[in-house]
């Protein structure tokens, strides 16, 4: 039988009154400050430490309840960002802001309220709350990136994606697995305070040190031994335009917008692969001839341009719009394309439009259509390329072909929307978190920044701000052999879950055997 290390003072006391909401909401807006920009780790050990001891002796619906507070602390500040997108075209969408905010945050808080709720559940059938806590919390996280298309923002292993050799374990477990471990070890030293025995006390706060040894030593193993940056490679060039999103479909503004495009791309300096942000054309350029041939006059001989650009398609019942990148020849020819596959609700269609009267924030004719997936394109002698366009770079094992393994990604993203708010700095983390699960050097395009060029560890070797104009010139990095996680996905996460309990059954079985040996 496991004996339950129950304290008198029960966690669920903390949340009556006005100070327990406060503890709930304040542990869940200290996540934010250890997310990029901010990347003030120990705030993540802090919060899940402190939610871990107010989930401590509490029945689930009190703990649905302090899960959902600190979900709403996570989500609101985590999320003010996309009041920004709402000011675009203000006299429009300006009073949707905050509604906006506060809903999602609202519907998203769920997802931590039943992570709180089945801890507890698990914790009353016998499984350690530390165990039980990281169990609920990846499993919720991974349900918010798959449910209802799914939304993966700012999942607890960004808080270690400027701290390269802890953010190492994701090319083994990913971003998913990683916070299984992080939570698993804030918990642990969160309730070693709550211990009712010093020898569970040490064991905890043992356990939790192997965990954070375990990860730090493996990071800085993989990061030690890696081979210097080649010097030899195919020859990049990012443009950052710098289009403001109110000026970037406006017509008085076309010509100008091209001309910044074409003076940037056309700086001196040779290239093989020049590199346009998502919708970077104004316009369908795959329908005009002239416009490519006068792009194909910008490109060395063997050279390729990927660019944004919106595509339309005429059907006998309907015209088709995607959101798309296209390879263009130095002769002007569409070599390729990548047709978005992962959309934008009610940024690029309006999920249930028969049901829902709402407009899209993006003015276009009509909703885009999602492509079949991700694919790797080749195009020419250059590297095969995985494209994910924009939102796409926040899912986990969902930005890679599975058939044909690229060579690297390239994000191309308008982030005009979200001005200079954290929004962007949040994005560029999400999109380092799969360069390190996939072993694929990263490139970024973007519109008004965060430009960047990432190696396969998640480095970040050169970038343009945002809001500044200019390019990027420098080789593209070498990719490594496919990661663990790249050949096993989300598996891998699970594997590391199944082989935690399977770790704490072994050790209950072995102090059984210790107790019933003593007896004889």
């Amino acid at each position: 039988m496991i004996t339950s290390d129950a304290h008198p003072f029960s966690g669920g006391k903390l949340l009556q009154g006005l100070p327990g909401l406060g503890v709930a909401l304040a542990a869940g807006a200290a996540l934010v400050l250890a997310l990029p920009p901010y990347s003030i780790l120990p705030f993540a050990l802090i919060a899940f430490a402190v939610l871990a001891i107010m989930l401590h002796g509490t029945p689930w619906p009190v703990a649905f309840r302090i899960g959902y507070l600190f979900g709403l602390g996570q989500f609101v500040p985590g999320l003010f960002w996309i009041t920004e997108s709402f000011q675009v075209e203000a006299d429009r969408f300006g009073w949707l802001a905050l509604p906006a905010v506060f809903g999602l945050a609202a519907l998203l808080a769920v997802f931590p309220a039943f992570a709180c709720a089945l801890a507890a559940r698990m914790a009353r059938a016998g499984l350690p709350l530390s165990l039980s806590l990281a169990t609920g919390w990846t499993g919720l996280e991974w349900l918010r990136g798959h449910v209802l298309t799914g939304f993966p923002w700012n999942l607890a292993a960004y808080t270690l994606a400027d701290w390269l050799p802890l953010a190492q374990m994701a090319s083994l477990v990913g971003s998913y697995g990683l916070g299984f471990l992080l939570v698993l070890c804030s918990a642990l030293v969160g309730l070693a305070f709550r211990a009712p025995a010093r020898r569970l006390q040490v064991i905890r706060f043992a356990s939790a040190t192997a965990i954070a040894v375990t990860v730090a030593g493996f990071g800085f193993a993989r990061l030690t031994l890696s081979d210097p940056p080649s010097e030899r490679g195919t020859q990049i060039r990012v443009v950052q335009p710098n289009i403001a999103q109110s000026a970037k479909w406006d017509e008085g503004s076309r010509k100008a917008n091209i001309l910044r495009l074409l003076a940037l791309s056309a700086r001196p300096g040779d290239y093989d692969i020049l590199l346009w942000p998502e919708t970077a054309w104004p316009g369908f350029l795959a329908e005009d001839t002239g416009a490519r041939i006068m792009l194909g006059w910008l490109l060395p001989k063997t050279a390729v341009l990927l660019a944004g650009s919106p595509e339309r398609e005429v059907t006998s019942n309907e015209t088709v719009y995607r959101n798309s990148v296209l390879a263009i020849a130095p002769d002007g020819s569409v070599l390729t394309r990548y047709a978005k596959h992962h959309l934008v609700p009610f940024g690029e269609y309006v999920p249930w439009r028969s049901v829902l009267p709402f407009q899209r924030l993006v003015e276009s004719l009509g909703d885009f259509l999602p492509g079949p997936g991700p694919r790797t394109l080749a195009f020419g002698p250059h590297p095969y390329a995985g494209i994910a366009i924009c939102y796409e770079i926040i899912f986990p094992g969902h930005v890679v072909d599975d058939a044909i393994r690229p060579d690297w990604i390239f994000n191309a993203t308008n982030d005009a929307w979200f001005g200079s708010s954290i929004g962007p700095k949040q994005h560029l983390a999400s999109a380092r978190m799969r360069a390190i699960e996939e072993g694929l050097p990263l490139v970024r395009a973007a519109n008004t920044g965060i430009s960047a060029v990432v190696d396969a560890y998640g480095e970040t070797l050169a970038m343009l701000d945002i809001e500044t104009s200019g390019v990027i010139d420098m080789r593209l990095p070498r990719s490594l052999p496919p990661t663990l996680y790249a050949r096993l996905g989300d598996w891998s996460a699970l594997l590391l879950i199944l082989g935690s309990w399977g770790v704490f059954a072994f050790w209950v079985w072995r102090k059984k055997t210790v107790l019933k040996g003593s007896q004889k």
